[in-house]
């Protein structure tokens, strides 16, 4: 198994980027910030492209760049903090940002679950203002939080069912650090987080997946377009996509369960489907 997707912080305490670009017959890495420099990715086979730097410290913002033109967000991007169209950024996940005193969680089968929409929730329409609400929560009686789409899409505010960087954490409702101290106050209180996610397709603006590889496909026609290709050529590296997106939720931001939005959406003919791949996995 080659390492995570997108930009990660290795044991050694470099900086590792993977890509999947099959469609290119190059990629570069373009650090903009704390330095710019530009480096070629070392192809893998696959349609994999490599890098490995030491680590500049500070806010990394980096683009690939696609056949020595084509500036491109991280398709995995963590963070986006200059929206759908800008550069990616760097997120530096550490277990020491989790506070061991969470209280005892619901089981699934006991969730009332509470359906919020961070940007209207609150007038600030952020994690952090959320924060002061949860005892409300608890006196209705809530035991789950279900977070709709927080996964980066265009503008300040969206239902979030267009998100178009399905790993990156919206900026304008406070980003990376800002859905973890969400979680962290809710695990407190005993509140379960569930997160929902959009794997049926992806918004048209700051779409830009199809640049990289054939992650859609015309096989089917879904109420958004062509479908996310789960079993055409090269599936098995888009399934990987989604795939190690649902873990990255769990193993990075102690999500407690996921929401998959619109599954009638999901085409699938492959002898094991993509959501019992998903469950088998994340189990």
């Amino acid at each position: 198994m080659l390492d995570e997707l997108g930009a990660n912080v290795l044991e050694d305490g470099t900086l590792g980027f993977l890509v999947w670009a099959p469609l290119r017959e190059t990629v570069e890495l373009e650090i903009l910030t704390p330095v710019e420099k530009t480096i070629p990715m070392e192809a893998l086979g696959g349609g994999y492209f490599k890098a490995q730097l030491s680590d500049p410290g500070g806010d990394v913002r980096y683009f690939y760049v696609l056949d020595g033109s084509l500036r491109r967000p991280d398709p995995a991007s963590r963070f986006q903090p200059e929206g759908v169209h800008g550069p990616s950024g760097l997120v530096r996940h550490t277990e020491s940002e989790w506070d061991g005193s969470s209280s005892e969680l619901p089981a699934l089968k006991d969730y009332i679950t509470y359906e919020l929409h961070v940007g209207t929730f609150t007038p600030e329409g952020t994690f952090q203002a959320t924060i002061p609400r949860i005892p409300y929560l608890k006196e209705l009686g809530i035991t789950a939080v279900e977070l709709m789409p927080v996964a980066q899409f265009p503008g300040s505010r969206n239902w979030g069912y267009d998100g178009v960087h399905p790993y990156a954490v919206q900026d304008t409702y406070g980003g990376p650090d800002g859905l973890k101290s969400l979680i962290s106050a809710c695990h407190k209180s005993g509140i379960a987080v569930v997160l929902d996610v959009v794997y049926n397709h992806l918004g048209p603006e700051g779409n830009y997946l199809g640049d990289f590889g054939p992650y859609f496909t015309d096989r089917y026609l879904g109420p958004w377009g062509d479908a996310i290709n789960f079993d055409g050529p090269n599936n098995s590296e888009v399934r990987r996509f989604f795939i190690e997106n649902a873990c990255y939720w769990f193993e990075k931001y102690h999500i407690d369960a996921l929401r998959i939005d619109a599954i009638h959406g999901i085409f699938d003919s492959s002898e094991k489907h993509f959501l019992k791949e998903v469950t088998d996995t994340v189990k």
